[in-house]
């Protein structure tokens, strides 16, 4: 028996459109990539699909037809589900008795054709057109699904005047691009919706995921990730592509990684968006970093620290030179803490040059540097440049490798003020991880003045703050005792529609700061590990991160279950 490969191989080589070598390299495709034969040679530009589509009617003897003029009866249509349609790309086209007409571009399917047969309990007569008028006449003749699901976002959110900024030199999309983009109003619509609900909500990220029957909406508040109301799947690839042209990226790539920007105005307040584009196994994913400046708080006194710890950070931020670090994961306030630190030491008597991947805020007054690795700008080629530029204090966004660090600690060394990152987990690890890096103890010794750890906490709602009692058990566990605190008070939030349900509003600072002793210098001369220099500091007035972040328990700021979420029992 001839399979059904065969037979359309046969067609097209006795009528000559393709030769055995194509042949040959359209099955190796197919091999590797899977998918129809037909479409792969087509894809290959060996044959042209009104050609094939010709072809093969002559050859299985089957009718031709252009859908363009056929007008469908809306009862035949009812009789097969749209997904069935889409997914087989059919078109019922009339009925007759117990026998409905299918156009379809793929013939020697018999098992789609089974398949509609035993799902419907018609036999079916299938004719040939083109797959691009079977995709658009399915676009015409199914109501659109995602009209009604937009439609519901459209009366649950407000959408207020929204404004496209595109900063320094406009690059309009091409006009193949406006045409399609002006074609998809509710795309457009609903994608403005999906970056203005998250900036009311005072989201920090959107993540925009497509799974293999539902797309996945999810936005980033308070540092924890909330699952929203999504459009369907088939207008995933619609808005990529609007985001996309929103950011200036190629539309037309989807195979690789792309990173853009772009600005939008809601209702007065200008938003910066930072877009990041993967390429996954069932799409692209996009993630949209959210930097709403209305909502950033540079000011070192309104961070949520403690009064001791800003007292720190204020003395070692006003001496004229030195290294700080500021440690914690990815989200923990890093990069927020060091622009204030830098709000803090402006003046009109002092250069303050930073490097940063990527520039987050503009500030005023000082003069930052985007690193650029893919063209050689790493951090350590921007700081040899900074240190020609008269610096007096120096920030650098991250400090990755050693080539980086030997040049930041030579800086402190030689009278600048240096500020930076690096990812630990707690103050003492950092020196141990300078070390690990291949830091001589004694260059630590020399320019180090001050780590400090950070986290985030979410602060408990005012308008739904309410008292509750805890089991004696956490307590214990924590080593926390109610009989040498007497006045000892747990709160909580309730949820209310102020905090959309969450019990919680906004987030504030926990900290140690490790400050380098004469003691803790020789310990880090000695290449002490890591346990025994906190011990150490400890012994010498400094405050865990777990035990800062229980006085803000206290003092009635966050809960329990928040501290124990941002950090571990040695910490």
């Amino acid at each position: 028996m001839v399979s059904l490969k065969d037979r359309l191989t046969e067609i097209l080589i006795n009528n000559k459109l393709i030769t055995q070598e194509q042949l040959e390299q359209a099955l190796v495709v197919q091999k590797e990539k899977g998918g129809r034969l037909s479409d792969i040679i087509v894809a290959l530009k060996f044959i042209k699909e009104s050609e094939l589509v010709s072809t093969l009617s002559e050859g299985l003897g089957l009718p031709l037809i252009d859908l363009k003029r056929f007008k469908i009866d809306p009862e035949v249509v009812k009789v097969v589900p749209v997904n069935i349609a889409r997914h087989y790309q059919i078109v019922p086209l009339s009925k007759i008795g117990k026998t409905i007409t299918l156009a379809t571009a793929d013939p020697l399917n018999i098992f789609a054709i089974d398949h509609v047969a035993s799902l419907t309990g018609y036999k079916i007569n299938p004719i040939i057109s083109s797959s691009q008028d079977i995709a658009m006449t399915i676009d015409l003749i199914y109501p659109d699904s995602t009209k009604g699901v937009i439609d519901d976002l459209v009366k649950e959110m407000s959408v207020s005047s929204i404004e496209l900024i595109r900063e320094e030199k406009e690059i309009l999309p091409s006009d193949q691009e406006l045409d399609v983009i002006s074609r998809q109003a509710p795309v457009i619509q609903i994608t403005n919706m999906i970056l203005e609900d998250a900036v009311r909500k005072k989201g920090s990220d959107i993540l925009i995921e497509p799974f293999s029957k539902r797309l996945r909406i999810r936005f980033r508040i308070d540092g924890i990730l909330h699952e929203e109301k999504a459009p369907p799947k088939n207008v995933h690839v619609s808005i990529v592509s609007r985001i996309k042209v929103m950011s200036d990226l190629n539309i037309a790539e989807h195979r690789l990684p792309q990173d853009g920007r772009f600005k939008m105005k809601f209702s007065g307040k200008e938003v910066d968006f930072r877009v990041s584009i993967l390429p996954s196994s069932l799409g692209e994913k996009v993630a949209v970093r959210i930097l709403d400046k209305s909502q950033a708080t540079l000011n070192i006194e309104k961070l949520g620290f403690s009064k001791t710890i800003i007292a720190s950070l204020t003395k070692v931020a006003k001496l004229p030179h030195g290294m700080m670090l500021i440690c914690g994961p990815t989200g923990s306030g890093k990069t927020t803490t060091l622009y204030s630190i830098l709000k803090l030491v402006d003046s009109p008597d002092k250069n303050i040059v930073t490097v940063e991947d990527p520039v987050e805020f503009q500030l005023e007054g000082i003069n930052q540097v985007t690193a650029r690795p893919e063209i050689g700008l790493t951090f350590a080629a921007s700081l040899r440049s900074i240190l020609r530029q008269d610096p007096n204090v120096i920030m650098i966004g991250e400090i990755r490798d050693y080539e980086t660090v030997d040049i930041a600690i030579k800086s402190a060394l030689t009278g600048h003020l240096v500020l930076s990152t690096l990812h630990t987990t707690t103050a003492p690890g950092a020196v141990v991880r300078l070390v690990n890096m291949g830091v001589e103890p004694y260059l630590i010794n020399s320019s180090l003045v001050c780590v400090v750890a950070q986290r985030l906490v979410r602060r408990i709602c005012p308008h739904c703050k309410e008292e509750y009692t805890v089991k004696k058990e956490v307590l214990d566990n924590l080593k926390i005792s109610i009989e040498k605190e007497k006045n000892l008070r747990f709160f909580r939030g309730k949820g209310c529609s102020n905090c959309f349900n969450m019990g919680y509003i906004g987030r504030t600072g926990i900290a140690e700061v490790l400050l380098l002793s004469s003691s803790v210098r020789d310990l880090i001369l000695s290449r002490a590990q890591e346990h025994v220099i906190k011990q150490k500091a400890r012994s010498e007035g400094m405050i865990t991160l777990r035990e800062d972040g229980l006085l803000q328990v206290f003092n009635g700021l966050t809960t329990l279950e928040e501290v124990l979420r941002v950090t571990a029992p040695d910490e």
